[in-house]
């Protein structure tokens, strides 16, 4: 049995316990053991039934543990990452039971992919993607690490989602071609229920349909 923890405490990261929950009553051999939260208030304490450590104190007790980043920021998350590198821990990919896919789909350590979504063929999943409840993800699509889609997000085929991407609850993306995929810039933010029909550059944030940056004043 595959032992995980999961770092955070917040709203999604008891969404991914539950997640994991869901894979050992389907058959996969994990359990989760525990959250790691920073704040040391909460160590000690349960969350849903599941014991708060610290990051050192979960290290010491499960050094054979994976580790999933149940948080939705992607700079954060790249931070945390290395935390957890620092400490000697590894990643564990998660994908629910209730997930469609192809057999032609890459993924990276610490992928999450969450119930209702769906997967169609020849995608390329970075490390620490996270892609929540109800998404939809087209053909030829890359998301590189640490690119994030809310809930209820569509992907159209040929799209490329460059590092650190984050795609807000409800929106979407037309397709792009494979000589010409449609690209999200590394960092750029996506806001919900925006509809991207073209290029978004990198760092900027990006709102309304069609989806354009936001203009600073």
């Amino acid at each position: 049995m595959k032992q995980i923890l999961i770092y955070g405490a917040g709203g999604f990261a008891r969404e991914v316990a539950w997640l994991v929950e869901q894979c050992t009553a389907a058959g996969q051999a994990v359990q989760p053991v525990g959250f790691i939260d920073d704040n040391p208030d909460s160590h000690g304490k349960e969350l849903n039934g599941i014991k708060v450590y610290s990051l050192d104190q979960a290290a010491a007790q499960f050094p054979q543990a994976e580790v999933v980043l149940g948080l939705g920021a992607p700079a954060l998350r790249e931070k945390l990452a290395t935390r957890v590198q620092e400490k000697g821990l590894g990643f564990a990919t998660l994908v629910h039971p209730r997930v469609e896919k192809s057999r032609f789909i890459e993924m990276g350590e610490g992928t999450v992919i969450c119930a209702g979504s769906i997967l169609t063929t020849n995608i390329r999943l970075g490390r620490q993607v996270q892609i929540n409840l109800d998404c939809t993800v087209g053909h030829d699509v890359v998301m590189e690490d640490f690119v994030t889609l809310a809930p209820g997000v569509h992907v159209s085929g040929c799209v490329i989602l460059e590092k650190g991407a984050y795609v807000g609850t409800g929106a979407s993306i037309i397709n792009g071609r494979l000589d010409c995929p449609l690209v999200i810039g590394a960092n750029a933010v996506i806001g919900a229920a925006a509809c991207v029909t073209r290029d978004i550059p990198p760092d900027v944030t990006a709102v309304g349909i069609p989806a354009k940056p936001l203009v600073k004043k």
